[in-house]
């Protein structure tokens, strides 16, 4: 959202919290609950655990008797970041500290989470938790090991962080389109780095239990390459350094995987000093890469033998899954509304949410785009922020209560310029619609914007986006007889729905 925040020094006196615990049914459910329940310090509001198992049958979730208010939700399987999208979207509470299902809170951690959440200003949007891995004594870790261990790295990581509530709604929560516990968090932590809110340290410390996979976890994990394509897509080719991220492997894992390719070609073709040469840097390359993670590890012949065999497979997955990232990404699709007149019926200047009416047929034209998979986002003019006739608390305000009744939407884009201020945003003009896709990793021209008036049409069509309109009382007829020339003019938003399904 562009709006402007004033940061404020002002110390929240008793931080009212709510737990998320996404879930796959694990056994670890239970120590966890247990740990919370246990715990010195002002207990959460709620506890919400969101069942994301696909199919869960008759199979209850491990959910012990404890001396908390825990609610079940789920989420159908869609993965964390849906998961966690429905548990913080019923939650209450001004903040939501979210815990991965397996991690182990310490006795304090409730009083040490009042404490971090307590001290913040609200220019603060999330505290992050130090996470702390046990290892055995008296050897290198396991590449099973050195994975969890990451985490402890990690700048922004969901194992344990709490977010205010007001900056998920600001930016429309996790983007569901990661479907695995990877880079989801990443993402949501530079979106609301990017909306003008600080991350911070907090002094809470939580347990994560070293992971163990099987013999192929290593080569598996390699499918996070494909959300890497779509972190690229959204924050441009400098988002490592941006979430904090060393440099990958993904050049040289190319190399390796073109070096194999090519020694099998020449092969195939009868071409043997070419072949040998390929199977020759294929051979160097996949050695340098088995040796620095043999020198890693403990060394055991079974670790070792692992890391040679899995060393060999991962870099022709790990170019699968990014290509395959990339295609995805390439035909992803996005569609953006209006707000006033178009989601919600327009009051001048609304400043109370209170008076926040949606539009008919506004759910159930959001609901089948959402169905389909399709980010939402809103771009909107408010000129009575330049005007002085709303404030911008009392605009989160009026966001926050279309979120409750319409949301979530993946991005806000608001221009708060007066009609006179010559700004770049401000509609007709196309910054807020590139600014739209842009955040959502989408190219401009695979999405469709649906308004109301002349404005909304032409801002889209300047973008290279597609344009929806929906006249109202209103709409202009010159503003209609223009969008029947270069656009798509339907009776209703649900039509307007359908039809920007088939143009995205």
């Amino acid at each position: 959202m562009s709006t402007v925040r004033t940061p404020n020094a002002r110390r929240d006196p008793a931080p009212d919290y709510a737990v998320v615990v996404p879930t796959a049914g694990r056994a670890t459910l239970t120590p966890l609950l247990r740990g919370l329940a246990l715990g010195r310090g002002p207990a959460p509001s709620e506890v919400l655990v969101v069942d994301d198992r696909p199919e869960r049958g008759d199979r209850p979730l491990p959910v012990p008797e404890c001396d908390l208010p825990v609610r079940l939700l789920a989420s159908g399987g869609r993965g964390p970041a849906a998961a966690r999208n429905v548990g913080w979207r019923a939650a209450t509470a001004d903040w939501v500290a979210f815990l991965d299902d397996d991690v182990l809170p310490g006795e304090d951690w409730r009083a040490r989470l009042a404490d971090d959440l307590g001290a913040l200003g609200t220019e603060v949007a999330a505290s992050v938790a130090r996470i702390v891995v046990p290892l055995p004594d008296g050897r290198r870790p396991t590449d099973d090991e050195r994975d969890t261990l990451a985490l402890t790295g990690a700048r922004w990581i969901t194992a344990d962080m709490a977010y205010r509530r007001q900056a998920l709604v600001e930016v429309g929560g996790f983007d569901e389109r990661f479907p695995r516990a990877y880079r989801e968090d990443a993402d949501l932590a530079l979106r609301v780095r990017r909306a003008g809110w600080r991350i911070v340290e907090g002094s809470r410390v939580t347990t994560h239990p070293p992971k163990y996979g099987g013999p192929l976890a290593s080569v598996l994990r390699q499918r996070g390459n494909a959300d890497n394509a779509l972190m690229r897509a959204k924050h441009g080719r400098g988002w490592r350094d941006a979430a904090g991220e060393g440099e990958g492997r993904l050049g040289r894992h190319a190399l390796t995987t073109l070096a194999g390719a090519c020694a099998l070609g020449f092969g195939t073709a009868g071409l043997p000093r070419a072949a040998a040469l390929a199977g020759g840097l294929w051979t160097g390359l996949t050695a340098e890469f088995a040796l620095r993670r043999i020198a890693a590890g403990p060394r055991t012949p079974g670790e070792m033998s692992r890391m040679a065999a899995t060393s060999a497979l991962i870099p022709p997955v790990a170019c699968a899954h990014r290509l395959a990232g990339e295609r995805r990404v390439r035909r992803g699709r996005a569609v953006l509304f209006d707000r006033d007149d178009t989601l919600i019926e327009d009051v001048p200047y609304l400043a109370d949410p209170e008076k926040v009416r949606p539009m008919p047929g506004a759910a159930d034209a959001l609901a089948l785009l959402r169905a389909a998979g399709v980010p939402l986002g809103v771009v909107t003019n408010q000129s009575g922020l330049a005007r002085g006739h709303i404030t911008a608390a009392q605009l989160r305000a009026v966001t926050c209560r279309i979120d409750e009744l319409l949301g979530p939407f993946q991005t806000w884009q608001v221009c708060p310029h007066g009609p006179d201020e010559d700004c770049p945003c401000r509609k007709p003009r196309p910054a807020l619609v590139r600014r739209a896709a842009e955040e959502l990793g989408v190219d401009v021209r695979r999405c469709v914007v649906v308004g109301d008036i002349g404005s909304d049409v032409e801002a889209a069509l300047t973008a290279g986006a597609r344009a929806v309109l929906v006249p109202t009382a209103r709409t202009l007829p010159s503003e209609v007889a223009l969008a029947r020339r270069y656009a798509t003019v339907v009776p209703d938003l649900s039509t307007a729905a359908r039809v920007a399904l088939e143009l995205a």
